[in-house]
């Protein structure tokens, strides 16, 4: 376990570097495959706002501590730091993004600091969805850089949009359901989750079969987009599969792994 814990792929999970790694590709990769390149600032300033969410979000737990968040506990000092100035670095980009998007951030940072009150400080927050409200908070902060500098583009991009929150609450109901499947938490998940991690094969083949069907017969929707939302549902569905053959720890880290498909479309843009 202390050799894996040093190994590169998992220190990137261990440092809460995946999911923004994840956001900043997918942030950069949907207004190229626009074909509207974003400026450098907006990508960063998407990198470093994710970590600060869930960089804060695991040093917040405090109930059903994954390594992640032990890792976190043991780091405090240094995290804490690390988040002070990763706001200031936020403050200085600020002003260098549109008007609009500012707007946009401001509506969704209201929406997910309730959530951060509700999981935090209240007893009915381990009731709700987190997943389902991950994925959708998740996709649209990811979308809101290209609809925000191109308004016209949101018909076109509102199926890609949906089809991308869901996988990523599919990527959180595998790592629920890796993490508790030989271990019974201390909060029941939330009905709506229970029923969703009873078909999690099924809803991964549905993502993958939607996606690529968009790819397929949507003109008006950026077909590299919806392929890679495809391809990263199957590999998902692929880990699910081989889930017995890695621990805990590397399969966890593989999840967000498996989200950055967008990668391998760079030659066709």
């Amino acid at each position: 376990m202390a050799r894996e814990k040093k190994s590169p792929f998992v220190l990137w999970h261990l440092l809460s570097l995946d999911a923004p790694t994840v956001a900043a590709l997918w942030t950069w990769f949907i207004a190229a495959a626009c074909h509207f390149p974003l400026p450098f600032s907006s990508i960063v300033s998407m990198f470093v706002a994710v970590w600060i969410l869930y960089a804060a979000d695991r040093l917040l737990d405090t109930e059903d501590l994954e390594p992640r968040h032990l890792f976190h506990q043991r780091h405090r000092t240094l995290f804490l730091t690390g988040i002070v100035l990763a706001c200031i670095t936020l403050a200085v980009l600020l002003p260098r993004i549109p008007a609009e998007a500012i707007h946009l951030y401001l509506v969704l940072g209201g929406l997910v600091f309730g959530y951060f009150v509700l999981i935090h400080a209240t007893r009915s927050a381990h009731r709700l969805p987190k997943e389902l409200a991950v994925g959708i908070f998740f996709a649209a902060a990811i979308f809101i850089p290209t609809i925000a500098r191109r308004p016209e583009l949101r018909p076109a991009l509102l199926a890609p949009a949906l089809l991308f929150a869901m996988l990523c609450s599919l990527n959180c109901l595998f790592i629920y359901a890796w993490e508790h499947a030989t271990s019974r938490s201390s909060h029941p998940p939330h009905a709506t989750t229970r029923a969703a991690l009873h078909h999690l094969p099924a809803l991964a083949v549905f993502n993958a079969i939607a996606a690529a069907a968009l790819a397929l017969f949507d003109r008006r929707s950026p077909r590299p987009i919806s392929s890679a939302i495809a391809l990263s549902a199957l590999i998902l569905l692929t880990l699910h599969l081989t889930r017995r053959r890695f621990s805990p720890l590397t399969l966890r880290a593989a999840a967000d792994l498996a989200l950055l498909t967008p990668l391998l479309f760079l030659p066709l843009l």
